[in-house]
This record gives C-alpha cells, structure tokens and sequence, in this order.
C-alpha cells in the first residue's frame, strides 16, 4: 500500500514518452505516458499524443502536470510506474 504523502521529487524525461521519476520514499520507477493514455481518453489527454508537449511536463505540489491544468497524482504514478529501489 502507498502512503497518501508520497510525492514525485524529481522527473527527467528519458524520450519515447517516458519519464523516470523519483518520489519521496526513495524508490525510483519508470513511467510510459504512451501506455497511460492507451487505455483512456479525454481532452486533457489527447495534447499527449505529442512527444514535444509530453515533454513539458513540470512538478506540481508532488504530482506530474502539464501546462492543460492534466495532473497525475505520485500515488497513481507510483502505482503504474516500473519500480526499483
């Protein structure tokens, strides 16, 4: 089970819509936007279909976002993301 305070502390954007991603408890994992988006849709996800807008993504209060207002929460990312400590 993931704490409700784990946050994302660092990304770095590794291409080909993926992300490694550092969060507060000291693991690491891999995140693959393109695998998200795969099974979902919606307006806020349809600008991730560009690899250059995916590419803007920020750090917000611990969660993942981009500049449409889209946040993915570290505890969901946590969730999806290929983990190793």
């Amino acid at each position: 089970m993931v704490s409700s305070v784990i946050k994302v502390l660092k990304h770095h954007y590794l291409g080909n819509y993926c992300f490694k991603l550092c969060f507060s408890n000291g693991e690491r994992g891999e995140f693959d936007v393109r695998e998200y988006c795969n099974h979902r849709s919606g307006s806020l996800l349809t600008p991730l279909q560009s690899e250059a807008y995916v590419r803007r993504a920020f750090i917000d209060a611990g969660a993942l976002g981009w500049p449409n207002g889209l946040e993915l929460s570290a505890a969901r990312l946590y969730e999806l993301s290929r983990v190793a400590a």
